[in-house]
């Protein structure tokens, strides 16, 4: 009997040495369509975003008015990327059509950053 508990026990450690220690990293892309005004709108999500917990990479694009963001699906998701976005003022859409197609000479002003 003690070498049946002896040998359980030898089988149940071993079982738990196979055992991941950390899930695997579950890299995904999303793209973004992001109103970007300038460079400085740009380091905006650069300073923010790519500390959110799951980012692993960020590409943006002034010229197409994108952010794809590199994360891992096992710590973060699209719509908690959204809210972080939210957060900074820089609302992101999985669409173009939620960008702003005209702007106002108000906002434009509102934006401008003197050098």
């Amino acid at each position: 009997m003690k070498k049946l508990i002896i040998f359980i026990t030898f089988i149940a450690a071993c079982f738990m040495a196979v055992q991941p220690v950390q899930a695997k990293a579950k890299r995904e892309k999303v793209l973004f369509y992001v109103y970007l005004h300038c460079d400085a709108c740009v380091q905006k999500i650069m300073k923010n975003i790519a500390f959110e917990k799951g980012v692993k990479d960020i590409v943006c694009s002034i010229d197409n008015q994108t952010v794809e963001v590199t994360y891992d699906a096992n710590k973060t998701d699209i719509p908690t990327l959204q809210k972080a976005f939210d957060k900074i003022g820089k609302p992101a859409s999985l669409t173009p059509d939620a960008l702003p197609a005209a702007h106002s000479s108000e906002e434009e002003q509102h934006h401008h950053h003197h050098r």
